[in-house]
């Protein structure tokens, strides 16, 4: 019985994946590892901030007129947004250390074309050209 074919994949042309050096897997390793780390103490500066407006709504609101409040209500939201933001940052370059490990970093999920060197330096976890990105935004 045949298999049915991955519509991903489907007239896709085979590109041969050039081998990357071991000195240059570790050299991008390394930036997507200080980039985790950076976006990780970030989370937990955020996640403090956090806290703080938290026990200041808590302590502080006595007294408060509605404006106070709705002021104190809209820091905190957009802290748990910008949280919530790293946090997706966190997963996206964990995702490309994963993708390293498997040889798959560097080429598009979906076309399975080389991704242009200069997006990578720019957004080093990405993983789709620049082609089908824009694709995926029209959507």
């Amino acid at each position: 019985m045949a298999k049915p074919a991955d519509t991903r994949t489907a007239g896709r042309k085979a590109v041969a994946k050039p081998t990357r050096s071991a000195a240059e897997t570790e050299k991008i390793r390394a930036a997507l590892a200080a980039r985790r780390d950076e976006l990780r103490a970030e989370y937990d500066q955020t996640l403090s901030e956090i806290t703080e407006l938290q026990r200041d709504r808590l302590t502080d609101s006595a007294g408060d007129d509605q404006a106070d409040t709705g002021t104190k209500t809209f820091e905190r939201e957009q802290e748990i947004s910008l949280a919530n933001s790293i946090l997706e940052r966190i997963t996206q370059v964990e995702r490309a250390l994963e993708r390293l490990d498997e040889g798959n970093y560097g080429w598009c999920e979906r076309c399975g074309n080389p991704i242009p060197v200069e997006r990578l330096a720019a957004f080093p976890s990405a993983t789709l050209c620049v082609t089908c990105k824009q694709l995926e935004e029209r959507r």
